[in-house]
């Protein structure tokens, strides 16, 4: 079917403004006008006549109206049409919203930038060196927490430009893995362990790999330690470890050791383990640092950097504020990660 010209777009559809597609989809969302109404901060009288309008028009050009009104206090009633143009509001909506937001990066207006919990130290330093600049030209930089486990696929879809975090790599799969991104490498690691148990029942300052069976363990569900242990002993090594907990957050497994509620040990990452054992990390307090020593599987390590999505920083100027922000990220992990 032929796509009419912009010239020839009914007049009824183009008076349609965004403002009435966001209310109607608050109202879907609420449920009735008053609900939308208050959820917009308007009156219900405001929300009802953009209804009634929007029941005008889509009912001379679909033959049907969006909005069937119920009795007193009950929901309002959506039309198939009705329905449909839902949908289809969101999906404009946000495509325009997503096109402004690309424009607005591409010109260097926002940067929108994520972080784990534990590099979050390292890019509020960075973004001290680069405050004034964005100040000056209006930059908006927002700043967001992210999950391990969500890092990529947030770059992926550009809901971030630069993630500062760890993923876990492995011998024979790391250049596929980071085949889409640009990494500035701050270091590599393995894993340590945080323990309670006293030194005669686990003595010395490291832990063999290939002895891990043999320990009650606290073991993260997911993230970094979950795709280690898969690396290293496959989907089922919760039937192959001794699993005392699972937990979905680090502090979670402080709490349990150092209550004593479990008697063992937690698997951490290194950078994690040695944080503990410098007093960088209060709530792991009282626990003992292990480094694990040798490989079960392939090798496998935890790779702590700076992502962002590849040849991006190569189409923008040097002054684009993503680059600006390499930049100081690149002064500080010198500072930081390449100190003697």
């Amino acid at each position: 079917m032929a796509v009419p010209g912009p010239e020839q777009y009914p007049t009824e559809l183009l008076d349609t403004t965004m403002d009435q597609l966001r209310t109607l989809i608050v109202v879907h969302e609420a449920g009735t006008a008053l609900g939308a109404a208050r959820r917009l901060g308007r009156e219900q009288s405001s929300v009802q006549k953009q209804l009634d309008t929007m029941n005008r028009t889509f009912a001379a050009l679909c033959g049907e109206e969006l909005v069937l009104k119920q009795g007193r206090g009950q929901d309002a009633l959506f039309t198939a049409t009705g329905e449909a143009l839902v949908d289809l509001a969101r999906r404009t909506l946000g495509e325009w919203a997503e096109g402004v937001h690309d424009a607005r990066r591409r010109l260097g207006r926002t940067l929108s930038v994520g972080t784990t919990r534990y590099t979050l130290g390292f890019l509020l330093d960075a973004v001290e060196h680069v405050s004034a600049d964005y100040e000056r030209d209006g930059v908006d930089l927002k700043v967001t927490h992210v999950r391990t486990g969500d890092l990529f696929t947030k770059l992926r879809t550009q809901e971030l430009d630069l993630v500062c975090g760890s993923v876990v790599v492995t011998e024979g799969e790391e250049a596929e893995l980071l085949a889409p991104y640009e990494v500035m490498e701050w270091r590599r690691s393995g894993l340590s362990l945080l323990t309670n148990l006293p030194p005669d029942r686990l003595p010395g300052a490291s832990f063999s790999a290939g002895d891990l069976p043999r320990l009650p363990l606290v073991v993260s569900a997911g993230g970094l330690i979950g795709r280690f242990l898969t690396s290293w002993y496959g989907s089922d090594y919760r039937q192959r470890l001794t699993v005392a907990a699972e937990i979905e957050a680090a502090h979670y497994g402080f709490e349990l050791l150092r209550s004593g509620v479990v008697s063992g040990a937690m698997l951490v990452t290194r950078g994690i383990g040695e944080a503990a054992a410098d007093g960088r990390l209060p709530e792991a307090g009282g626990l003992r640092t292990l480094e694990i020593v040798g490989e079960v599987g392939p090798r496998t390590e935890v790779l702590v950097g700076v992502f962002t999505r590849r040849g991006e920083r190569d189409a923008y100027p040097p002054e684009h504020p993503l680059n600006r922000l390499w930049e100081a990220l690149s002064w500080e992990s010198e500072r930081w990660w390449l100190r003697p």
